[in-house]
C-alpha cells in the first residue's frame, strides 16, 4: 500500500468473512437502531483476536490450495486446451494485487464485517451498496453450499475406496455441515488455528508434488506454460474465467476487520500477502504439472484423467501411503474452504442485521465466543435446505457425479460470477471514497491502481458471462446459462430499488446503510 506518510482416486474427479453492535449514529441522522437490545444479548464481534498471519491463513483457506492444484488446474487444461494456464494465475494475480492496493487503503478507514456492502455504499452510494449486499450474500452462500456438494462426493468416494463403506453423498455433506456449524459459533481464533494447520499441510502436499514433478520432467525443464502466446489465444477468456475461481475468498480479509488486532493495517497487509502467495504458488504448481507430464502431453493427460491427474501421477511416482494422505488432505482442503466461506456469510448476515437491511436478530453474537451466532445459524439453515433439495432431486440419478456436476458446478460458478462483479464495483468505489483522502495517498493508490484493476475485472466479468455455459459444463446456451446468473443479480437489483424506497419512506433507516462498523 502506498502511503505518503507513514492411482485413480474418485475423490478428486472434478475441480474447480470490532465494533459494538448497533448502527453508529451520524450527526443529523439518528438511526432506527436495535443497538440496545443487541448489546443486551451480547452483540459485538470479538475484537483483537486475529493477527496478520492468522488472517492470511483464513484467506488462503477459502481458495483451497490443494483443491485448486489437484482439481482446477487439470480441468482448465482439459477444457481450454491451452498450455498457458500457469501464466493465467500471474495475469490474474497482477489484476488482484492492483485491486488489493486500493482495497487495503480503504480498509484503514472502513472497518465493517460486510466489506463489499460497506465499501460500495461509501464509494458509490447507498442504493448500489444495498444491491451489492444482497448479491454478495447470494454469491458467498452459493460458494459455500456448492463446495458442500463436492465434499459430499469426495467423502463418500473416500469411504468406499478405503473401507468399502457406501454412504450417500448428501449424508457425507451433512457430516461436514455439522462440523462447520459448530466451528461457526466458536471463537474466530479457534477457526483460524484449525485452518492454519489444514492450509499448511495442503501446501506441503502440493510442494512434494511439485518437487517430484520437476525431478521427473520427461521433456526437461522448459518455460512452456509461461509463454504469452500459449495463453493469449482462442480460449483465453475461458481459461481466465476458470482460474479466477482459485482466488475467490482472497478479498475476505476486510470482512474480519472488526476482529483483527490492528484494524488499520492487519486486513490490508494480509490481503496483499495472501493474493501474492496464491498467485505465485498456483502459477508455479501449474507450471510444475506442465513439466511433470511434459508440455506435449499435459493437455491430453488432463483430458484423459481430469482432476484425477495429480493423484494418478503421484500413484506412479510416490508411495501408496502418500497418495492416500493426499486424498485425505484433499478432503480437509474442502472442509477448510467450507469453514472459511461459512464465516464470511455469517459476518455478512451480522453486518446486514446490524444496519437493519435484514432482520436485527441476525446481528446477535455469542457472549462466550463473540461469534456472529445468528448469522452462522442462518447460513447453516440455508445450506441444509439446499443440500436436502439436491438430495431429493438427485435421488433417482444413476450418475455418481451428480452432486459435482450440479450442486458444486452450478453454485460455485454462480458465486464466482457475483463476486467478480462485486470486486469490479468495489474497485470503482475505492476511487470514489479515496477522493476525500488525497492528502494521505498518492495518485497511484487513489486512482491508477484501482482504475486498472476495475478495467481488468470488468473484462474478466464479461469473459465469465460469455463462457458461462462452458463453466457449468454445457454445450451451447440453455436455460441455466441465464437463470443461474439471474439468481445472483436479481436480488441486487431488488436491493437497489428497495434502497430508493427507503430513502423516501424511512430516511433514518436509509441513513444507516453501510455504517454499522465504520470508523472513518
Amino acid at each position: 500500500m502506498d502511503v505518503k506518510r507513514e492411482p485413480d482416486s474418485p475423490q478428486s474427479r472434478t475441480a474447480g468473512a470490532a465494533q459494538q453492535a448497533g448502527a453508529t449514529q451520524r450527526a443529523g441522522a439518528p438511526l432506527e437502531s436495535a443497538a440496545a437490545p443487541l448489546q443486551a444479548a451480547g452483540a459485538g464481534l470479538n475484537s483483537r483476536r486475529i493477527g496478520t498471519l492468522a488472517l492470511v491463513f483464513m484467506i488462503i483457506a477459502a481458495s483451497a490450495p490443494l483443491t485448486v492444484v489437484a482439481g482446477g488446474v487439470p480441468s482448465n487444461f482439459a477444457v481450454t486446451g491451452l498450455l498457458g494456464i500457469p501464466l493465467s494465475f500471474i495475469v490474474l494475480g497482477v489484476v488482484l494485487i492492483l485491486f488489493a492496493i486500493g482495497y487495503a487503503a480503504m480498509s484503514r478507514h472502513v472497518h465493517n464485517a460486510g466489506a463489499f456492502f460497506a465499501y460500495i455504499s461509501k464509494g458509490l452510494g447507498k442504493p448500489v451498496g444495498m444491491g451489492a449486499a444482497l448479491t454478495a450474500l447470494v454469491a458467498y452462500n452459493s460458494m459455500q453450499i456448492g463446495i458442500a456438494g463436492m465434499f459430499g462426493f469426495v467423502f463418500s468416494s473416500f469411504l468406499d475406496s478405503l473401507f468399502g463403506l457406501q454412504m450417500a453423498w448428501w449424508i457425507c455433506a451433512l457430516i461436514a455441515w455439522v462440523i462447520v456449524g459448530l466451528m461457526g459459533i466458536s471463537r474466530v481464533d479457534f477457526s483460524a488455528k484449525v485452518l492454519g494447520i489444514i492450509v499448511g499441510t495442503e501446501f506441503l502436499v502440493v510442494i512434494v508434488f511439485d518437487i517430484i514433478g520437476l525431478s521427473h520432467s520427461p521433456e526437461g525443464i522448459t518455460a512452456d506454460g509461461m509463454l504469452p502466446d500459449q495463453l493469449f489465444a482462442p480460449g483465453v477468456g475461458a481459461a481466465l474465467a476458470f482460474s479466477i475461481a482459485a482466488f475467490m475468498g482472497f478479498e475476505s480479509g476486510a470482512i474480519y476487520n472488526e476482529e483483527v488486532k490492528d484494524p488499520k493495517r492487519t486486513a490490508g497487509r494480509a490481503t496483499i500477502i495472501a493474493v501474492s502467495i496464491i498467485a505465485v504458488f498456483y502459477a508455479f504448481s501449474a507450471w510444475a504439472m506442465t513439466v511433470a507430464e511434459g508440455p506435449s502431453s499435459v493437455v491430453g493427460r488432463s483430458q484423459e484423467f481430469g482432476p484425477d491427474l495429480m493423484f494418478v501421477f503421484l500413484g506412479e511416482h510416490a508411495p501408496v501411503w502418500f497418495v492416500d494422505l493426499s486424498n485425505l488432505l484433499f478432503l480437509t482442503s474442502l472442509l477448510a474452504a467450507l469453514v472459511a466461506f461459512h464465516n464470511i456469510v455469517a459476518r455478512y448476515f451480522f453486518a446486514l442485521g446490524r444496519d437493519r437491511v435484514l432482520p436485527t436478530f441476525l446481528a446477535r453474537t455469542s457472549r462466550r465466543s463473540g461469534a456472529p451466532v445468528a448469522g452462522s445459524l442462518a447460513q447453516s439453515g440455508l445450506a441444509l435446505i439446499v443440500i436436502l433439495v439436491f438430495a431429493i432431486v438427485g435421488a433417482g440419478s444413476e450418475d455418481p457425479l451428480f452432486p459435482v456436476v450440479t450442486l458444486f458446478t452450478w453454485l460455485t460458478n454462480m458465486g464466482a460470477f457475483g463476486l467478480v462483479l462485486l470486486m469490479a464495483l468495489t474497485a470503482l468505489a475505492v476511487i470514489g471514497f479515496l477522493r476525500a483522502h488525497s492528502n494521505e495517498y498518492t495518485l497511484w493508490t487513489r486512482v491508477i491502481a484501482p482504475g486498472l484493476s476495475a478495467i481488468g475485472l470488468v473484462v474478466l466479468f464479461v469473459s465469465i458471462v460469455i463462457n458461462f455455459n462452458v463453466l457449468i459444463g454445457l454445450e451451447g446456451t440453455s436455460v441455466l446459462s441465464w437463470l443461474l446468473p439471474a439468481i445472483v443479480l436479481v436480488p441486487g437489483v431488488l436491493g437497489t430499488i428497495w434502497a430508493f424506497v427507503l430513502r423516501s419512506s424511512r430516511p433514518q433507516l436509509y441513513a444507516g446503510i453501510g455504517t454499522g462498523g465504520s470508523l472513518g
